[in-house]
Formats: C-alpha cells, structure tokens, sequence
C-alpha cells in the first residue's frame, strides 16, 4: 500500500485550487494511506532564536528546545514514512507560501535527512516521489528561473534526497472564469493520471 504524506499549503481552504488539485489525486488513487498536514490550519513555526537549536544536528539540552526538536522529530519521522510527498504548491508573490519554507526548514536536519561529504551535501531522503500541486494566477515559464516556487521546492527536495520530482500546475487563473475552469479541468485531469 502507498503511504502517502499530504501537504497542504493554501491559505485559502475550501477554495484553494491546489487543494483541488490534490483531492483529485487521492480521489484517483483510494486505498493509499494518507496522512494530512494542512499547515494554513495547523502551522509549523517559523523559525527564531528560541527554536534554532532545537532543530539543529545534535539534540540541545534544556524545556525551552524540546517541543521544536520534538515537531521536528514528528515530521521528519512522516517524510521517511512516506512513500510519496504530495505537496500544495500555490505561488505566493512569487515564491512558496511561508508556512512551506517554515517545514522545511523544519525537515532539513544535518546528520538525518541530509549530510555533508568531501563533495558536497548528501540528501538522506531516499526512495521517494515528490508531486508538486501548483496553482498561479499568471502564467510564466519556469524553466527561466522566475517565478521562485518550483525552483525553490524543487531545490530544497533534492538536496534532502527527493529528486523524482513531477509538477502539476494550474495556471492562469486570474484571466477570467473560462480560462480558470479550463486550466483547473486540465490540471486536475493530468494529476489523477499520474501513477
């Protein structure tokens, strides 16, 4: 059975298109088990000077650490669970929305889920897919560097170990109702697809 880890990202809920797009994918794949973590609702903290050695390579000692070595610990713990990383990718002034930054920032651990070589980084993360469910008002070739989200993600993915990394993306969104249905039924088409 498919373990999947469910990313939720969008601020806007019940209307958020790659929430869409996501509910499209599991709705094609029923029997995967699933687990959600919608961080609009439920978000990982940002990181401060209170948390940052509590995420760090080796476990701090001392209370005011151990909840943010602990959510670390969680959710590292579901990536390497997971056998596919289903992630809401909406573009948020050109980047990823904060609250996806904030768990990776969360994800990236020295010595866990990557490490340094003689070569370079290592990512730790092995054996998984990653699909990244975009949703943009505009329309824009990522392939140019700009905007940032797909890159970014993508970048951050690989350097933990995921590099089989397929984007779904609806786009256009804000050239009117047509063109934004269109672009939706396309994309939620093209995700369920996916095997």
């Amino acid at each position: 059975m498919t373990k999947i880890l469910v990313l939720r990202t969008a601020a806007t809920g019940a209307a958020s298109v790659s929430n869409a797009l996501i509910d499209a994918y599991l709705a094609a794949h029923p029997g995967a088990e699933v687990v959600e973590r919608d961080l609009d609702a439920d978000p990982v903290p940002h990181v401060t000077s209170a948390s940052l050695a509590g995420i760090g390579r080796a476990a701090p000692e001392g209370a005011e650490f151990a909840a943010a070595r602990a959510l670390q610990d969680q959710l590292i713990g579901e990536v390497f669970a997971a056998d596919l990383l289903l992630i809401g990718l909406p573009l948020y002034n050109f980047g990823m929305p904060s609250t996806l930054k904030a768990w990776f920032d969360y994800v990236a651990r020295a010595g866990t889920t990557f490490h340094y070589t003689a070569t370079g980084p290592e990512g730790l993360v092995k054996g998984k897919r990653a699909i990244l469910a975009q949703s943009r008002a505009g329309k824009y070739d990522d392939a140019a560097g700009f905007p940032f989200a797909v890159a970014h993600a993508k970048g951050l993915l690989g350097f933990i170990g995921v590099t089989d990394v397929t984007v779904v993306t609806a786009e256009g969104l804000a050239f009117g109702p047509e063109a934004a249905e269109a672009a939706i039924t396309a994309a939620k088409a093209e995700i369920a697809a996916l095997a």
